[in-house]
Order: structure tokens, then C-alpha cells, then sequence
């Protein structure tokens, strides 16, 4: 059981080391609590007994174990607010009404990931879970056209393809109706099979220039279908780097090579509509790190935000963030 004073101890030793990344003293502890220091040297021996708190091997002074982290994740932690800088940062991109849904989350976690030095990764949800609702084509100069997808879940990709030459405009419409008439309602990963042995047959019997028309097409499909199967996204991949814990190689070529394996990050897709903080061991990463997560869910379009951090994250700060993007991109409100 905890007292209420090695409860205080705990927190300060944690935001203490969070700030300095040194070992925290029992003289700072107790010019801080005001507090006789052989009361408090007691009170961190049974700290380290309950295993909240372990002796770091290179300086005297105690840091937070993996247990102490949680403890005051759980139970010490509180609340904290964005800073006004912070908040107008993130407000700059939440006001862009030029951004789509991707673009808005991914600048957001690239702020994110460049005010607090840590990595952050975007899961979206795969191709295989929308289906192709519209194809539209705006005429643009230069035989180009702009072509937009849509899908079912209210996902919008805009690309420019540069037609072969001598395509009219009417065949470009023939074509486009025809994948809209045989096409829509498809799991987009598997338009480009449909594309193949239903739009390919038919097409020639309506479209002069057909074959380099299904090519342009077909092609700008499968890139929004490998774009979608390849749905993660980092921001800040090499901050780790410049956290103090991840100065040796053997750490940084340990986390770069899970940041490069896809079954590791896809493992943390978020299940619950919450912002949940896991801590070393319990974030199937490795013990060095911890990992805050939530999901977001916008008309339809669902994924995960996730910041990794040192186990000495700012976890106030980052749940702060997270909470903040989480309420601006309109998803899961309580």
C-alpha cells in the first residue's frame, strides 16, 4: 500500500525526470515537500521496495521503474491544458478548409510530432474497407485531366492524368461512365481486377482510343490501391534519436527497425474510443518506449493516431494533444 507522501515523492520524482532526464536526489525531493531528508531517503528505499522506483547504475539518485511510470499514469497524473502555442499551431490546419481528412491528420501529427520530439504514426483504415461510390473527371489543358474517386466512406483522392494524345473528351466520359455503370460499389483493392475483366472487354466497343485509356485509368486505381493497403504514416520517424535514452546505435537500430516492420505497427490499431497510454513492456514495441494511442472515426473513415515516446514522455501534454485533434476532426464524441 502507498501513503499519501510516497504518492507525492512518486509524482515529483517522475516530472522531474521527465524534464531533465537525470536522476532525481533526495536533496531536491526534499527542498520541494520540505521534508527532513532521512524521511525522505526512508520513503524512496520503500519506493524502490514496492518497485516504483530503481537506482540508476551511473549517478546516485533514483529514477522511475516501468511500475512507477503506470502508477502515475493511472493514479498521479493530472490533467493538463494546451498551451495557447500549442493550440494555435494545431488551429492553423484544423482552419484550412482546402485540407482533406488525410492531409488534415497528417499535418496534425507532424506538428505534434515536431513541438513534443517524439514520433507519431497515422494508421487509416485499409482499401479493402471502402468501395468505389463515384469516378469523376474534370477536363483540364495540355491533355490532362483531373480525375477524383470517391468512395463510400467519404474518402476524396484528386490526381492529375496525363492522357496520350488524340483522346477526346467523349471518350474520356464514355469511359468514365462505363466505371461507374460496371464498378461502383467494389472494395477499391479489388477495382483494378474488375478494371481487368469487365471494363476491358466491353470497352473497346465504345471507345476509340481505349487501350490507352483503360491503362491511364487502371493504373491511377491500383496507386490508390497500394496508397490505401500502405496506410501508415510517420511523422518525426527519427526523433527518437534525439531523446537521451536512444543515444547508443544497438537502441537506435532496435526501434528504426520497428518502426520498419508492418506487423508491429499495424498491431496498434486502437480498439477503444478513448485515449490509452501504454507503458514499456505493454506496447509490444519495446520496454524503452511508451505509446499513447486513440482512434478517430470521421463520417466513416476510422484509424489510429499514436505517439511514441520515451518511457519519460510528457503524458500530460501528449493526452492534452491527442484529445485536442481527437475533438477537431469531429470523431467519437462522448
Amino acid at each position: 500500500m502507498i501513503t499519501n507522501r510516497q504518492k507525492e515523492i512518486l509524482k515529483e520524482i517522475v516530472e522531474e525526470y521527465i524534464k531533465t532526464a537525470k536522476p532525481v536526489s533526495s536533496n531536491h525531493i526534499c527542498k520541494k515537500l520540505k521534508c527532513s531528508s532521512a524521511t525522505i531517503r526512508n520513503e524512496m528505499v520503500r519506493l524502490e521496495e514496492l518497485h516504483y522506483l530503481e537506482k540508476n547504475h551511473f549517478a546516485s539518485g533514483r529514477i522511475p521503474s516501468e511500475e512507477g511510470y503506470k502508477y502515475y499514469v493511472d493514479n498521479l497524473m493530472a490533467p493538463k491544458d494546451m498551451t495557447g502555442e500549442d493550440m494555435l499551431k494545431l488551429q492553423t490546419i484544423f482552419k484550412n478548409n482546402s485540407l482533406d481528412l488525410n492531409d488534415t491528420i497528417k499535418k496534425s501529427i507532424e506538428i505534434v510530432s515536431e513541438i513534443t520530439n517524439y514520433t507519431a504514426i497515422v494508421l487509416g483504415s485499409s482499401s479493402k474497407e471502402n468501395r468505389l461510390k463515384k469516378v469523376e473527371v474534370v477536363p483540364l489543358e495540355d491533355n490532362r485531366v483531373l480525375s477524383i474517386v470517391i468512395t463510400d466512406r467519404g474518402i476524396v483522392q484528386h490526381k492529375i492524368l496525363n492522357l496520350p494524345d488524340r483522346v477526346s473528351n467523349e471518350d474520356v466520359k464514355k469511359t468514365v461512365e462505363l466505371i461507374n455503370k460496371l464498378v461502383v460499389g467494389t472494395p477499391i483493392n479489388e477495382v483494378s481486377e474488375k478494371l481487368e475483366y469487365e471494363v476491358k472487354p466491353i470497352i473497346r466497343d465504345y471507345v476509340s482510343q481505349y487501350e490507352a485509356l483503360y491503362n491511364t485509368f487502371y493504373d491511377a486505381f491500383h496507386e490508390f490501391t497500394v496508397e490505401r493497403n500502405n496506410n501508415t504514416y510517420f511523422g518525426g520517424r527519427t526523433n527518437m534519436l534525439k531523446q537521451p535514452e536512444f543515444n547508443s546505435i544497438d537502441k537506435v537500430k532496435e526501434i528504426l527497425s520497428k518502426f520498419e516492420d508492418a506487423d508491429s505497427i499495424s498491431k496498434m490499431r486502437e480498439e477503444d474510443n478513448g485515449i490509452n497510454i501504454y507503458v514499456g513492456s505493454e506496447t509490444e514495441l519495446m520496454d524503452d518506449v511508451s505509446v499513447i494511442k486513440t482512434k478517430y472515426n470521421v463520417d466513416g473513415e476510422e484509424g489510429t493516431i499514436a505517439i511514441i515516446g520515451p518511457k519519460r514522455m510528457e503524458y500530460g501534454r501528449v493526452v492534452a494533444l491527442l484529445d485536442y485533434i481527437k475533438n477537431n476532426l469531429g470523431g467519437n464524441d462522448e
